[in-house]
C-alpha cells in the first residue's frame, strides 16, 4: 500500500530506506482514486518509534492511505519535542467535524492505573464516543484495547502476577472471519504488559467475539459489532529491538525483569533477537484495512 504522509515527517527517510512505498503529495494527487483517511491517536511516549512501527504495518496493500496523527491536549508528552508535535500532530477539535475511514488508538504505559485516573481519560472517552458515528472502524492496540473494552463494553482489566514480556504462540478461531484470513494455525506475537482482560466477561457479551488467543497470554483479537470496533491486546507492530530496549531499560531501573520469552536465541540477552512476527503483523493490518475499512466505508464520507 502506498502510504501518504507528510513529506517532512522524519521517519519517511527510514521507510524509504527499507523499501517501503511512501507516496509524496504530488503523486498522490495525480491518482484518480479516493484514498482512505486513517487517523492515529498516538498515546505512546516515544511517538516517533510508534509512528514508524505503525506505518510499516500499514504499507502492504495496493490502497492509497492518507495518515493523520492526533495527540491528547490534556496531557503533555515528555519524550518528544514540541516542534515535532506542532509540525506533525493536531488535536481532536481539529478533526472532529469530519468523517474518517479508520481510527487507530495505540497503547500507553498507564495500565497499572485505574482507567478513570489516567490524566487524559475524559478526552479519550470523548474520542471513542465520537468515533461511533464518525469512523467506519476503530482498531485498539494493547492498553488502547483494554481501555476500549472497558469503556465500550464494560470489560475490566486484570493485574497479572508479573509482567508479560516476550513473543508468544497464538491460535486462531473462526478461520472464515476476514480479520484472520491468511493466518497460519499458530503464529507469534510480541506482548509487553502488566495486565490482561477478563475473558469470561468477553465470552458472556454477545457483542464481542474472540477470534484469536494464546494459552499463556489470553484473548488476543476481539471483534465487536462486525468489526466496528476491533481490539488487539498485543503489539504485532513492534520492531525487532523494541522488547530488547524495554528489557534493558527495566534492568537499568533495577526492576529485575524476567528475560523476554522466546525472544533472544538461547534466552541470552547478549544475543541479537530475531524477528519472527512480521508476516502476521502485515496480514493483520492489511486485513483490517481491506475488510473492515475499504470494503465497508462509503465512497463519499
Amino acid at each position: 500500500m502506498p502510504i501518504r504522509i507528510d513529506n517532512d515527517l522524519p521517519v519517511k527517510k527510514i521507510l524509504e530506506q527499507e523499501n517501503i512505498f511512501v507516496m509524496d503529495e504530488n503523486r498522490a494527487m495525480s491518482q484518480d482514486i479516493r484514498p482512505l483517511d486513517i487517523l492515529i491517536l498516538n498515546l505512546m511516549p516515544l511517538k516517533e518509534d510508534t509512528e514508524l512501527q505503525l506505518l510499516r504495518s500499514l504499507s502492504n496493500t495496493p490502497l492509497q492511505v492518507n495518515i493523520s496523527f492526533i495527540r491528547t491536549v490534556s496531557y503533555e508528552s515528555k519524550n518528544v519535542s514540541e516542534s515535532h508535535l506542532a509540525r506533525f500532530y493536531t488535536d481532536f477539535d481539529s478533526v472532529k467535524n469530519r468523517k474518517w475511514d479508520g481510527l487507530i488508538i495505540t497503547g500507553a504505559p498507564v495500565e497499572l492505573m485505574k482507567f478513570e485516573e489516567v490524566e487524559y481519560w475524559d478526552e479519550l472517552t470523548k474520542i471513542m464516543d465520537w468515533s461511533e458515528k464518525n469512523v467506519t472502524s476503530t482498531l485498539h492496540i494493547c492498553w488502547g484495547a483494554q481501555a476500549g473494552l472497558y469503556y465500550r463494553y464494560g470489560v475490566s482489566n486484570i493485574k497479572l502476577d508479573k509482567k508479560l514480556s516476550g513473543v508468544y504462540k497464538h491460535y486462531t478461531f473462526h478461520k472464515r472471519t476476514p480479520l484472520v484470513r491468511g493466518f497460519d494455525d499458530s503464529f507469534l506475537v510480541p506482548q509487553s504488559r502488566y495486565t490482561g482482560v477478563d475473558k469470561d466477561a468477553i465470552v458472556n457479551n454477545p457483542l464481542l467475539e474472540i477470534v484469536s488467543e494464546s494459552d499463556v497470554t489470553g484473548p488476543y483479537l476481539i471483534i465487536a459489532e462486525d468489526g466496528k470496533n476491533i481490539f488487539v491486546t498485543g503489539h504485532p507492530e513492534y520492531d525487532t529491538l523494541t522488547l530488547d530496549q524495554e528489557y534493558k531499560r527495566d534492568v537499568k531501573k533495577g526492576i529485575n525483569p524476567d528475560i523476554p520469552v522466546n525472544y533472544y536465541p538461547d534466552d541470552n540477552p547478549e544475543n541479537a533477537p530475531v524477528k519472527s512476527w512480521r508476516c502476521h503483523a502485515n496480514t493483520l493490518y492489511t486485513n483490517w484495512l481491506n475488510y473492515y475499512v475499504y470494503q465497508v466505508t462509503p465512497y463519499k464520507l
